[in-house]
C-alpha cells in the first residue's frame, strides 16, 4: 500500500489560491516510508550551504483552540532578525481541510519581519515528527518550541548567541532533571533547585545535525525508543536530550529569559475569564497527575535501551546582563549599590 495524498485548495480572492498537500498515512509501514525518504542523503542539503547567521523556528501545533495564540507566537518569532523562517508543524490529522487552509493563509500573511511563516501538516500526531530533518531547514541552528509559550525576542537572540559559542550543546529556558529513587531503584523525572540535565521543547535550540541523528541514526535501538515516544505520546524531548548527551558527554545549557509566558502551565489560574483553561488543558503531552511518573518511566526505558545513562548535569544559567551584586547602605536600608 502506498502513501496517498490529497490537495486541498481554497480561493481567498481572484489572485490568491492556496493549496495544501496533505498526506494520508494509515500504517506504521507508511510512516517508515516517509522517514526513509526524509533520511535519504540525497534529500539532505549540503552542509556548506546552510546559513549560520540565522536559525529556523519549528513550532509544534495540535489544538485548534490554541490557533489564535499560535498565530501570535509565530508572528512574533518572524520579527526577529536572527530568524530565517518559521515552520508550523501541525500534528492533528483530524483537523478539517478548510481549517488547515485558513490557518495556512493566515500564517502566510501574518509575518512581522522578513521571515516567512509556513504551515506543514503532519501525516500523524507523532511527536517524533517535530525532529524530522526537513530539507526546508536551511540553517545550521534550529529552535524547537511549543505553541503555548511566548518568549521575548531579546531572549531568542541572546540564546542564539550562546548557541553559536556552544554549537554542540542543547540551549533552553525550561529545564528539568533526572534522578534515581534509591528506595524503588528506578529513575525519576524531577526538578532540582541547583542543577538540571534536561531541556524541554518549550524552547530548545540545537544544531540541525541532531535532527538527523534523532530521526535517522541509532539503528534499531533508536527505532525502538522512537516507538516508545509514539506509544506514550510523550518524552520526545527527553529522548533528544539522551541523543545529544550521548554524543557530547555534557549537559545542556540554560539561558535566563527576560520574559517567557507559559500559557500551558497548569499553575496558571483562570480567574479572569481569558480562556486559559482552553489553552492549558489541551495538547498531546499536557501535564496530568501521572505526568512525572510517565516521564520517569521513559527515562528508565531509554536507559535500558542505551545500556547506560548518558544524561549529564549542568549547574549554571547564562544571563544577558551582569549588574552590581554588592550591597550598600542608603538611608536605613541595604540595597544594591547600583540602585
Amino acid at each position: 500500500m502506498g502513501v496517498y495524498a490529497v490537495a486541498i485548495c481554497l480561493f481567498f480572492s481572484l489572485s490568491v489560491v492556496l493549496c495544501l498537500r496533505i498526506p494520508n498515512l494509515s500504517s506504521d509501514i507508511e510512516k517508515d516510508t516517509i522517514l526513509l525518504s526524509v533520511c535519504h542523503p540525497g534529500n539532505q542539503p549540503n552542509p556548506r550551504t546552510l546559513r549560520s547567521d540565522q536559525l529556523t523556528v519549528l513550532i509544534n501545533g495540535y489544538s485548534e483552540s490554541r490557533i489564535p495564540l499560535l498565530q501570535s507566537i509565530a508572528a512574533s518569532y518572524s520579527a526577529s532578525p536572527v530568524v530565517s523562517s518559521v515552520l508550523v508543524l501541525w500534528g492533528n490529522p483530524s483537523t478539517s481541510p478548510l481549517t488547515l487552509s485558513q490557518l495556512a493563509y493566515n500564517l502566510s500573511v501574518s509575518s512581522w519581519g522578513n521571515a516567512a511563516i509556513s504551515l506543514v501538516p503532519q501525516p500523524s500526531s507523532s511527536l517524533n515528527a517535530r525532529f524530522l530533518p526537513r530539507s526546508s531547514i536551511g540553517t545550521r541552528a534550529v529552535l524547537v518550541c511549543d505553541d503555548d509559550v511566548e518568549v521575548d525576542l531579546k531572549t531568542v537572540e541572546f540564546a542564539f548567541r550562546m548557541w553559536k559559542g556552544n554549537p554542540d550543546r542543547l540551549i533552553g529556558i525550561f529545564v528539568r532533571s533526572h534522578d534515581i529513587d534509591m528506595t524503588r531503584k528506578e529513575w525519576i523525572y524531577t526538578v532540582h533547585p541547583n542543577k538540571y540535565s534536561i531541556v524541554l521543547t518549550k524552547f530548545m535550540m540545537m544544531k540541525r545535525e541532531y535532527l538527523f541523528k534523532y530521526s535517522c541514526g541509532g539503528g534499531s535501538p533508536m527505532h525502538e525508543m522512537r516507538k516508545m515516544v509514539d506509544e506514550m505520546q510523550n518524552c520526545e524531548d527527553i529522548l533528544m536530550n539522551f541523543v545529544v548527551a550521548e554524543e557530547t558527554n555534557t549537559g545542556p545549557l540554560m539561558v535566563g529569559a527576560e520574559r517567557a509566558r507559559d500559557w500551558g502551565d497548569p499553575r496558571n489560574e483562570d480567574s479572569d475569564g481569558d480562556g486559559l483553561r482552553l489553552v492549558r488543558d489541551v495538547g498531546l503531552s499536557s501535564r496530568k497527575a501521572e505526568h512525572r511518573k510517565r516521564r520517569g518511566k521513559c527515562i528508565t526505558e531509554f536507559h535500558r535501551v542505551f545500556g547506560r545513562m548518558p544524561l549529564r548535569y549542568s549547574y549554571g544559567k547564562l544571563v544577558s546582563s551582569v549588574g552590581e551584586q554588592g550591597l550598600c547602605k542608603k538611608g536605613s536600608n541595604l540595597v544594591l549599590c547600583d540602585h
